[in-house]
């Protein structure tokens, strides 16, 4: 389903982001569903190792569960995302109610930094209604996605995972990971490959 939002998605919601420019060699990782202790310090010692940048778009209830882990984020000056205050879908949630959850979770995150640029979101799943998204794009810039790694898929082998994303990457493209522990066997064995391989050839990991 999220592969189709992708494709679909495009040519149905242009004034999403899906990818950044073409013309440089720049790629931009972002993590989903964190901060968590048991994952998120291991990505940004990673990150730090390559001198890497890149987005994490937080869950509001695991900020406040882990503000230390998301203190460390923020000092390693990677950049925040909204990702709901509890991963709701927007397909099954009530216009209002996501809203909120949207509107808590910004409250949170500006309690601890804040950016002159816009707010950045990213709906969980991939799935924000076309009226919800009009009230969203108001205040902030939806993010979605070319290159998902599926690394949450506990059927997908970790060497399928890496080759999804070797196939698909490209210069902009917005590559998406997941700091959570169902994506923790898949992500420690793609993402240093990732950083090696694509640093190799040249290319720059940056913020959204």
């Amino acid at each position: 389903m999220a592969e189709l939002i992708s494709i679909i998605g495009k040519k149905l919601y242009p004034q999403r982001v899906w990818h950044r420019s073409r013309e440089e060699k720049v790629i931009y990782l972002t993590f989903d569903d964190g901060p968590i202790p048991e994952v998120t310090p291991w990505v940004l010692g990673l990150l730090q190792q390559f001198k890497a940048k890149a987005t994490f778009f937080c869950i509001g209830e695991n900020i406040e569960k882990h503000p230390e882990v998301f203190e460390s984020v923020i000092k390693n000056k990677h950049r925040i995302g909204n990702h709901t205050l509890q991963h709701v879908n927007g397909w099954k949630t009530r216009k209002s109610n996501y809203l909120q959850q949207i509107l808590s979770t910004q409250k949170i995150i500006d309690s601890y930094v804040s950016n002159s640029a816009k707010a950045l979101f990213r709906p969980p799943y991939g799935k924000a209604t076309s009226s919800q998204a009009q009230e969203i794009l108001k205040d902030y810039e939806i993010v979605m996605w070319d290159v998902l790694s599926k690394d949450y898929n506990q059927d997908l082998s970790k060497e399928n995972c890496w080759k999804r994303v070797l196939k698909n990457t490209k210069n902009g493209s917005i590559l998406v990971f997941h700091d959570s522990l169902k994506a923790e066997k898949n992500l420690r064995h793609v993402l240093p490959k990732v950083l090696m391989y694509y640093s190799k050839l040249g290319y720059k990991f940056d913020t959204l």
